[in-house]
């Protein structure tokens, strides 16, 4: 049935236009292999500067290692002083007015902020802003309104019958004071919440005062209706609410000159509001070819693709089913069969529509998504996102930079030499030879301006100086013999053939880059 379902799905979508290519993946139209990173981590910070600071003095580096976009993480004013920015407050401040017990956000100032942006921006790497529109944390005040207990694991169903609460809603921003938007938040501006305070019981609360209107229809159906994920959780058809939200789209991208957003926990919010967000921020001038892209979290390719159809080629989405592939064949080891590494994720069926992840900040070993990727497969899943030509790969700031969460020295090192090998050699077409169960291998055929490279890749356990089976490979090159050399040890060599076959293998349980040296 779920092979039916996922026909149909794929049928369905033969109308829709990808995203991607209507997307500024690049602020240089010329770069080559574009590429993005995330830049933090969940507790990053830096013991000697402001994480805005940091990403500015970064800022040569990334741009040696071939990085075109950067997502940063929430900027806006956090329910307290250490807080991420998912447990958003204020929109409005970020990092310019004393609020919350502090003026800068977790991450820097406004100025600091803003600094950074501008360096980026000079040195042709865009900014991504990380919008956390679907709830808010850290009220003002309290206020005593209506609402109805439902059953957490299905919000469809009330547990008892609409009565007083009391909850945090009312937000009045005073330290703000009315600057860049007027609104004040209020219990009408919301769909729900997740605590009491008049009987200090916890669970789920839709709102049900005068002039509200229940949970959103146009969102997940997990839980009967994801409306609620967490917080006070907002009523996106609330004129009031989508007027201030549309508006903060708007001046966000003024103020930092972003490239584009990062949406947060779509699932959640009303997909009609995120459509009109998405395409009043295209409206304004000079960002027809924002980049916008979306966190729909399912590692269940059927539960991805309705979203890609209904939003119609107006957003990219993160290939989580392909990050939960990764996920497994770590866990697994050499019993995980490398041929199907792609099935049933999205870059194999909407290649135009998939950003490539090997971790990020919710999947970390402690984190409310964690699927960590082991350092057994962490360096050969990034061979597979970076040095393919499918999808628009995304590097995690935890496996690049050193850090006290989940670092580690080889992974890095390699990680930066995948990253040149993406700019140097990964071109041209592309070939699969998916023919081991523990090793498998493909071919970028290199174009008019770049050569290009073979790659293979093994899972299977072994002794540490021990090699895979060998991949029998083609390389084109009109028939002629050449001589291919290890990008990780140089003394490694290969001679194809006079039909340009070689046999191509790499380290057990790691990955090897053959790059073309002479004719032979």
């Amino acid at each position: 049935m779920d092979t039916v379902k996922l026909w149909i799905e794929r049928l369905r979508l033969t109308s829709v236009s990808p995203s991607l290519p209507k997307m500024q993946l690049a602020p240089d139209a010329k770069a080559q292999n574009p590429v993005m990173i995330q830049f933090f981590t969940w507790e990053a910070q830096h013991a000697d500067m402001s994480w805005w600071k940091h990403f500015e003095t970064e800022m040569p580096r990334l741009a040696e290692l071939g990085f075109t976009q950067v997502w940063l993480p929430p900027p806006n004013k956090a329910m307290h002083k250490q807080g991420q920015g998912y447990d958003a407050y204020d929109l409005w401040d970020i990092g310019e007015f004393d609020q919350k017990g502090t003026v800068s956000t977790r991450w820097g100032t406004k100025e600091e902020l803003l600094q950074a942006c501008s360096a980026a921006r000079q040195r042709n790497i865009g900014v991504l802003i990380d919008a956390v529109l679907n709830h808010k944390l850290g009220a003002d005040r309290l206020e005593v309104f209506s609402a109805v207990p439902v059953d957490p694991k299905n919000r469809v169903r009330a547990l008892e019958g609409e009565r007083e609460i009391k909850g945090w809603t009312a937000f009045d921003f005073p330290g703000r004071q009315g600057r860049h938007s007027q609104m004040q938040w209020t219990q009408e501006h919301f769909s729900g919440l997740g605590h009491d305070e008049l009987t200090q019981t916890g669970g789920v609360y839709r709102i049900s005062s005068s002039g509200h209107r229940g949970w959103s229809t146009e969102v997940d159906k997990e839980f009967g209706n994801y409306d609620y994920l967490l917080g006070i959780d907002i009523d996106h058809r609330h004129p009031e609410v989508r007027h201030d939200l549309f508006s903060w789209g708007s001046w966000i991208l003024e103020e930092t000159g972003a490239s584009g957003f990062r949406l947060d926990a779509i699932k959640h919010i009303d997909r009609s509001f995120l459509l009109e967000f998405i395409q009043r921020s295209r409206n304004l001038p000079n960002r027809e070819r924002l980049l916008i892209v979306s966190e729909c979290w399912s590692t269940t390719i059927q539960k991805i693709l309705p979203y890609v159809r209904a939003f119609q080629g107006q957003t990219a989405f993160f290939d989580v089913p392909l990050h939960g592939k990764f996920h497994q064949a770590s866990k697994q080891g050499q019993s995980y069969d490398l041929r199907h590494i792609f099935d049933n994720t999205l870059v194999a069926i909407r290649p135009e529509d998939a950003v490539t992840f090997v971790d990020n900040h919710d999947t970390q070993v402690g984190q409310s998504l964690e699927s960590w990727v082991d350092t057994n497969f962490k360096i050969q899943a990034y061979a597979l996102i970076l040095l393919r030509c499918d999808g628009f790969p995304c590097v995690f700031y935890g496996d690049l930079y050193p850090n006290e969460e989940c670092f580690d020295q080889e992974t890095a090192a390699k990680l930066g030499q995948l990253l040149t090998i993406r700019q140097m050699f990964a071109h041209g077409a592309m070939k699969d030879y998916f023919e081991h169960r523990n090793c498998i291998g493909f071919v970028r055929m290199g174009d008019a301006g770049y050569p290009g490279c073979v790659v293979v890749i093994s899972n299977e356990d072994g002794p540490p100086d021990s090699v895979s089976p060998t991949i029998r490979i083609n390389v084109g090159l009109n028939g002629k013999k050449a001589v291919f050399h290890s990008a990780f040890d140089a003394s490694r060599e290969i001679t194809t053939d006079g039909g340009g076959w070689g046999e191509f293998y790499c380290p057990r349980n790691s990955v090897d880059v053959w790059i073309k040296a002479q004719q032979a």
